[in-house]
């Protein structure tokens, strides 16, 4: 697996955006096979940072329903990723 198929996409919330402003904490969208050493890995060749803890959650599927129609969201896996003192990510 690449670093680039591992972690997906920033997640971007006001819970997470005061993480970030904090305690130099970041939240990811990342592959739902990963674990977390590759998790540290990707991050920390990507954005050329020092990682000292990742945390991770498994999002389970919502039920949803258009119209006669059901079925689920997809399943995602969080990141919850602490940087060394010094060490920052800028996410636009």
């Amino acid at each position: 697996m690449k670093y680039l198929d591992i972690i997906k996409a920033p997640i971007v919330t006001e819970k997470s955006s005061d993480l970030a402003a904090k305690g130099n904490v970041f939240v990811f969208s990342v592959d739902v096979k990963a674990n977390k050493t590759e998790i540290k890995q990707a991050i920390e060749k990507i954005f050329k940072v020092k990682v000292l803890k990742v945390s991770t959650i498994n999002v389970k599927p919502k039920k949803k329903r258009v119209g006669k129609y059901v079925g689920k969201t997809n399943r995602i896996k969080k990141a919850i990723v602490t940087l060394a003192e010094g060490n920052t990510i800028e996410i636009k």
